[in-house]
């Protein structure tokens, strides 16, 4: 549609109906939910997945044989002479040694160990040296693999946000008016943000360690088995202990880290506002009210931050406890069994593989707590992003085959009732009919309804009751992109992009070529201005024309729309903001722009719509009287006395 500003003006209860009550009052979704979507758009990088996970297992198999092979380094080390049968060990006395001191002198001495255990003063390193070289080799190929999987995984992580975060975008493109005027638009802005950034952190740093956490938990796991039943069944006590606590934490804390995500968008919602309405608030000297609002909101960001990271550190150092409980534990009963015997056939290097794979079996969970917060607030912030994408798109059931071209321009209002709020109607009952070619004007007190009449002509909100028709068809049956392209809209805060003053005036015709745009140009009365700038149509113009004046911008806004060349014409106090000399150069722009079409215009400074075919005076969501300047001045009605206040005023 070629309107000026997609977002009409809020109803009642607009956007301050988003305050910190909605923030402090929302519960969360289901983590099963969120985690399940996430992982649907993680599946969408298949082959990336599958790399991550092909390297992730290699990973994962090179640290497992690790320890195998530091426990066969260890047991190389052999004594001169070992009976593995009776574990009877002989060597050889010698009398100078501190460690036999006190003993009878003997040549030698015949002691019994358990079988298969190893002893000896003196020894050879048959074995270790290969085992050794193994070992660096393996850690060399890992460090590399470890290098690839970082790759991998930001790659996989940035391809996840990047489909997540146009999603999110299209989403909100899609949604009703009604969505926008009802929430912060700071909010929805932290969301495809702070949220969608802490969802890409998440996945490229805890992804590789879920899937390498189960790989390295189940490996760990068959090889104590392998090595000692009774060992493993040790280093299992402590397992119980760490879901409970860890599940009891987690129900805890994630209260913390929604509630620090919601009051994240709360508050650069209230700083959009402050920058947005800087100038007013200078105005009014209301510099120090701002920063307390926004100390406010700031100090309950800090104080959940702080509860969310308190309560997120605590899972670590606990697991940590764990994890060198079930050490100490493994290593205990490994020292009983070499000492005192015990089932199975254990040696020192096999103890020391025990509690390297222990490490191993509990690490995962230990990391995975260490960043349980990071976690958490990417789960957060996906919650609040799939919020949005649950919302209801704007409906648009338009079946009929009209082309904008087709369209003329008869417009019908017909008992047509509507309210922003239930039970507080803003429109009771309108009839109204414009003809094509003619210009209506529309006049009336603040909140009668002026603007609403725009928002449900071009479906910004829906009707509660009644029927607009266009050519005699009920706007519902015209597709809303058809509907919104026959019409454009001139508003008095006048929307500029960030670009030059050639692609602002193309914004609504992208299609049209240099001299169409320089011919609507000057039409709308704006070539005057632009021919003397340094860079002309090249000029770039900063957020929302700021290097502008009102008039050069609103001049810009009827250029646009001449180009677009609409069939229906909406002026919504497009002079009321300027002076009296800009207003005259802007009204003859406005007359070359609603020749031979359909208008509507909506005004407060009636000087401007003396000429119009009607003019309707709305009070309280009714037409309080309709009819042509002259007749209803002649009336002394509500019009008469508008207008005579007004030029009173003037004349005083």
């Amino acid at each position: 549609m070629h309107n000026e500003r997609r977002l009409p003006m809020p109803g009642p209860g607009g956007g301050g109906r988003n305050n910190m009550s909605r923030v402090n009052g929302e519960k969360p979704k289901h983590t099963k939910e969120t985690l399940l979507r996430l992982t649907r758009y993680i599946g969408r990088s298949r082959y990336i997945l599958i790399a991550l996970l092909v390297l992730t297992f290699l990973i994962a198999a090179i640290e497992l044989t690790g320890p195998l092979l530091q426990g066969n380094a260890i047991d190389s080390i052999e004594a001169i002479y070992k009976n593995a049968d009776t574990g009877e060990v002989l060597f050889n006395y010698d009398a100078e040694d501190p460690a036999f001191a006190g003993l009878p002198v003997k040549t030698e001495y015949k002691v019994h160990f358990h079988p298969g255990s190893y002893v000896g003063k003196e020894g050879h390193t048959n074995g270790m040296l290969p085992n050794l070289l193994a070992m660096a080799v393996l850690f060399a190929i890992s460090a590399i693999l470890n290098f690839c999987m970082g790759v991998v995984a930001a790659k996989l992580s940035q391809r996840t946000v990047y489909t997540m975060r146009n999603d999110l975008f299209e989403k909100i493109s899609r949604l009703p008016i009604q969505y926008t005027d009802t929430h912060k638009h700071g909010d929805i802005m932290s969301r495809i943000t702070n949220d969608v950034e802490n969802v890409s952190n998440a996945i490229s740093s805890s992804i590789t360690l879920l899937f390498s956490g189960v790989l390295t938990i189940v490996g760990a796991l068959v090889m104590m088995l392998i090595l000692s039943p009774l060992m493993t069944l040790v280093a299992l006590v402590t397992i119980p202990l760490s879901i409970t606590v860890s599940g009891k934490l987690t129900k805890f804390m994630r209260k913390y880290f929604i509630r620090r995500q919601k009051l994240l968008g709360a508050m650069n919602g209230t700083v959009e506002e402050m920058v947005t309405s800087y100038d007013t608030v200078v105005a009014y000297g209301k510099e120090q009210d701002a920063i307390q609002i926004f100390e406010k909101f700031s100090g309950e960001y800090r104080d959940c931050s702080v509860s969310a990271r308190v309560w997120g550190s605590i899972m670590g150092p606990i697991m940590n406890f764990l994890g060198n409980l079930q050490y100490v534990l493994v290593a205990a009963t490994g020292g009983a069994m070499i000492l005192f015997g015990g089932p199975g056939n254990i040696s020192i290097g096999n103890i020391q593989s025990m509690l390297s794979y222990s490490k191993s079996f509990t690490r995962p969970i230990n990391q995975i707590a260490n960043q349980y917060s990071s976690i958490l607030t990417a789960l957060a912030g996906a919650e609040r992003i799939f919020e949005i994408m649950d919302g209801s798109n704007e409906v648009d059931e338009g079946k009929n085959p009209i082309t904008v071209s087709e369209i003329k321009g008869d417009i019908a209002f017909e008992n047509i009732h509507f309210s922003y709020v239930k039970g507080e109607p803003v429109i009771k009952g309108l009839d109204l009919k414009v003809e094509q070619g003619k210009k209506v004007a529309i006049v009336g007190a603040t909140g009668s309804g002026k603007t609403t009449i725009v928002n449900l002509l071009t479906r910004f909100y829906e009707l509660d009751a009644g029927q607009i028709t266009v050519d005699g068809i009920n706007i519902t049956d015209i597709p809303k992109d058809t509907l919104r392209h026959s019409i454009a809209i001139v508003l008095q805060d006048t929307v500029l992009f960030r670009d030059t003053i050639r692609n602002n005036i193309k914004y609504g015709a992208q299609n049209a070529t240099d001299e169409d745009m320089k011919r609507a140009a000057h039409h709308a009365k704006a070539d005057t201005f632009i021919e003397r700038l340094p860079d002309g149509y090249d000029t770039v113009l900063t957020e929302g024309g700021g290097n502008l004046s009102q008039g050069q911008r609103q001049l810009l806004a009827i250029a646009r729309a001449v180009l677009a060349d609409p069939k229906i014409l909406i002026l919504d106090e497009a002079t009321s903001s300027v002076d009296t000399r800009t207003e005259m150069h802007i009204q003859q722009a406005m007359v070359a722009l609603m020749k031979n079409r359909t208008s509507l215009i909506i005004a407060h400074r009636l000087s401007t719509i003396r000429d119009a075919d009607t003019i309707v005076v709305l009070r309280g969501g009714v037409i309080a009287e309709a009819g042509n300047h002259e007749e209803l001045l002649q009336k002394g009605g509500e019009y008469a006395k508008l207008y005579s206040n007004q030029f009173a005023g003037i004349a005083t």
